[in-house]
């Protein structure tokens, strides 16, 4: 079944995108994983959210919090000279209802989010989440890597992932030196045949 997403601001969701995403959201963090808390804040009105569709229905979210708002920093940030890695975008809340997970969803989704923000904060720029610690792998094998020690968020642990932009190593050319002798040679033996051949020529002439 094909996925469709979609990457809307608050202003742009209509009242009953708004009502799918927080049912959404309430059934996986609040009454799927039995914890109480308080899931709407108002960080929602300056995110990006991304929904994905089968059919019309949502089936998985996420939201994308613009560096700007984002109150999580990454440990390195303080001894990183590099501004760009003090303000990251964050991707939070993600989810995938129950019954749409083993669809490879989770994946795409986030391929998405992070497409986004790389489009849109600029691709030098880390992504930053709070990742429960069972979906550690999961997000690794997106390139994540973990921060710090783990911690307690509304009592379920979680730990700081960092995406960073891997740097591309310079591929060195090999030296010529030895190919440009032996090349040199080559042509010293090929003027001396030329030579003897001319020589020959002339010899049989006379």
């Amino acid at each position: 079944m094909t996925t469709l997403f979609s990457i809307k601001t608050f202003d742009e969701l209509t009242s009953v995108d708004i009502y799918h995403i927080l049912r959404a959201r309430s059934q996986v963090f609040v009454v799927e994983q039995n914890c109480a808390y308080q899931d709407m804040d108002e960080l929602d009105f300056d995110c990006l959210h991304l929904v994905a569709h089968q059919n019309e229905a949502l089936v998985g979210y996420c939201r994308i919090i613009p560096p700007e708002y984002n109150r999580l920093r990454s440990n390195l940030s303080a001894a990183d000279t590099n501004s760009l890695n003090t303000a990251m975008s964050a991707i939070g809340r993600v989810l995938v209802l129950s019954e749409h997970r083993g669809q490879g969803i989770a994946r795409q989704m986030m391929t998405q989010a992070i497409a986004h923000c790389r489009k849109k904060y600029g691709k030098k720029r880390p992504i930053i989440i709070s990742a429960q610690t069972y979906l550690l792998s999961f997000y690794q094998s997106l390139g994540f890597v973990p921060e710090g020690d783990y911690y307690l968020e509304d009592n379920i642990e979680h730990v700081k992932m960092v995406l960073r932009v891997a740097k591309k190593s310079k591929v060195k050319k090999p030296s010529s030196g030895g190919s440009g002798a032996a090349s040199k040679v080559l042509g010293v033996l090929l003027l001396l045949f030329s030579l003897m051949f001319v020589a020959g020529l002339i010899y049989l002439m006379t």
